[in-house]
């Protein structure tokens, strides 16, 4: 399973990068916005200064909601850097970009999917990731796993290859379940990845090993 952290904070990026599993970010305007970020010319920097920290593909999300304003944007954000995912909404255009960004070559990260019918959808367009948001679905009293679930037995029934990216993950439980469940990768805050870390009884056997030492 891949780890990709969900944030636009360098020191964050920087720190998940020095843990050693770190495969990639995604980010969004409102995660530029919390660092301070805005502008176009901003943004596309701090986008060129993710990729120079990480070695994986880096998530970069149009605004724009026209086929042809997400195009445009798309195409300007691929060229920003070889690692740049173009992030593309689960919309009706948003469907057109992602097949007329495939058969150009770039790659996307489908983004606020929320049924398998959507995942389907994007899997079909050639959609290099597809981002179910889990925590969102929990938020609404519905079983953001059960989608996850659903999307990988669709997908392997047919072969697509689209991977599955687990968004919208809150806590290491989650990652845990999607990495039950066969999702590709999951995305979240540095906090999730580094709670892995953590279990009383390790705690409990280093300070044993040291009061013995």
């Amino acid at each position: 399973m891949k780890f990709f952290i969900d944030t636009a904070n360098l020191a964050q990026i920087k720190e998940a990068q020095e843990l050693g599993v770190l495969d990639g970010v995604t980010t969004n305007p409102s995660l530029m916005a919390k660092e301070g970020i805005k502008g176009a010319a901003n943004i596309k920097k701090h986008y060129v200064d993710i990729c120079n920290i990480v070695t994986g593909d880096v998530s970069a999300e149009v605004i724009g909601t026209e086929f042809s304003e997400m195009v445009k944007e798309g195409e300007e954000l691929a060229a920003l850097h070889k690692q740049i995912v173009v992030k593309v909404p689960m919309i009706r255009d948003g469907v057109k970009a992602i097949k007329y960004f495939t058969e150009k070559g770039i790659r996307t990260n489908c983004t606020l999917v929320f049924s398998a019918g959507q995942a389907l959808l994007a899997a079909k367009a050639g959609a290099t990731y597809v981002s179910p948001f889990i925590g969102r679905l929990d938020d609404v009293s519905t079983d953001g796993l059960r989608l996850i679930d659903d999307i990988r037995i669709i997908y392997d029934n047919y072969g697509y290859e689209t991977q599955i990216l687990a968004a919208s993950v809150r806590h290491p439980m989650h990652i845990i379940d999607c990495a039950k469940l066969g999702a590709d990768v999951a995305t979240c805050p540095l906090s999730a990845i580094v709670a892995l870390l953590n279990h009383p009884l390790t705690d409990k056997g280093v300070a044993q090993f040291l009061a013995d030492a």
